[in-house]
């Protein structure tokens, strides 16, 4: 359910977000419940409308996850990476749709567990290229290789695997040239995406109280 991102200052930090949007539903996706080991499909729960949640937050309106949504969100995630890590991408929960979105490598036991563990709620279900496990390799083999990179020319600013299972995204000063190098030393098979990215530039004393000298 989270998609982790490194961003390359002094230090490599590790931030975890939860992702939230409102993605239309794919023009392939099957129809709820449907059995094909890949193409999008939805569980049963897809098939009822569902107003979303909202809280006030300082007098405005903020959608919130449903707790059962919410709780079936929490199983997917806790299997997927546990007993089904080999399919596993990510998930994103889509407040305005009250449902939540389980991206995987195609898998007829994960998606057995999907229709389960929804229960009532609404799940799309969508194909990923790679596993949460496997890009996590290629992950950390950017992150292990940051000095060389920088030697080399190469200004890496983040790195981080997408929860779609699309690759692991590159964010870099020089675009061209890492376009070119990382897929030689690392293979043309390397799901590598690459992004623009400009330097990181640290606020100039952000909590300074001004003096009245």
């Amino acid at each position: 359910m989270y998609r982790s991102r490194f961003r390359i200052g002094c230090l490599a930090v590790l931030a975890a977000v939860l992702v939230i949007g409102g993605c239309a539903d794919s023009a392939g996706e099957q129809p709820a419940d449907g059995p094909g080991l890949t193409g999008g499909w939805s569980t049963a729960g897809c098939e009822f409308l569902r107003l979303p949640e909202q809280m006030a937050v300082a007098g405005v309106a903020m959608p919130v996850t449903p707790a059962k949504l919410q709780a079936a969100m929490d199983r997917i995630d806790t299997a997927g990476r546990a007993e089904f890590s080999a399919s596993f991408a990510g998930l994103e929960v889509d407040q305005e749709n009250t449902r939540a979105i389980v991206h995987r490598v195609p898998s007829a036991a994960f998606d057995e567990f999907i229709r389960r563990a929804a229960q009532d709620t609404c799940i799309i279900v969508r194909d990923a290229p790679h596993s949460a496990v496997d890009l996590a390799v290629w992950h950390d083999r950017v992150l292990a290789d940051l000095a060389y990179w920088t030697h080399n020319g190469i200004r890496i600013v983040s790195v981080g695997a997408r929860h779609d299972g699309a690759g692991v995204e590159i964010g870099t000063q020089d675009l061209a040239k890492a376009r070119t190098e990382l897929p030689a030393r690392y293979g043309p098979d390397a799901p590598l995406l690459f992004l623009q990215e400009a330097p990181v530039r640290p606020l100039t004393n952000p909590t300074a109280t001004p003096r009245n000298d």
